[in-house]
């Protein structure tokens, strides 16, 4: 019944998951994002400070060390941050930071951020052509609807 189903059908849109977590869609509009290079940071390598924090917030920010200062041994990278007032979600933010800036030190046009941006560009492309299409083809109505004005 499946395959017979399959057949009939104009386009193949079975979706296929590997086992590395990779969704892929054939025939399908959406792009997905390779996430299965981005690296693994490991707690050992991590060197973790909390100081005090500053900016708006009032005594509550500036008396508080809820600013978490984290180093990546290994390449020397060090993330400050302080966009929240508690601690445990400063340190996930952090590492979430250290993560993305590691991925693009590592992979280069194949990191996350990368492929976000070429999927951007690409719409952004994408839009800027149906702007000028639809532009085209007001203008060329126009153009034909005045011609017949007596």
């Amino acid at each position: 019944m499946y395959s017979l189903l399959c057949k009939t059908l104009p386009f193949n849109t079975i979706s296929v998951k590997s086992a590395r977590g990779i969704s892929l869609t054939l025939f399908n509009k959406k792009q997905t994002i390779d996430r299965s290079k981005v690296p693994i940071i490991n707690e050992n390598e991590l060197e973790e400070m909390f100081v005090k924090g500053s900016g708006p917030g009032g005594s509550a920010v500036n008396k508080n060390a809820n600013c978490v200062v984290l180093k990546h041994k290994p390449t020397g990278i060090v993330i400050k941050c302080h966009e929240s007032r508690c601690v445990e979600d400063n340190r996930k933010i952090a590492r979430d930071k250290l993560a993305i800036k590691l991925d693009v030190i590592e992979n280069g046009d194949e990191s996350v951020e990368a492929q976000k941006k070429a999927i951007m560009e690409k719409k952004n492309a994408q839009k800027e052509w149906k702007r000028k299409k639809l532009e085209t083809l007001k203008r060329d109505w126009i153009e034909r609807e005045s011609s017949f004005k007596p």
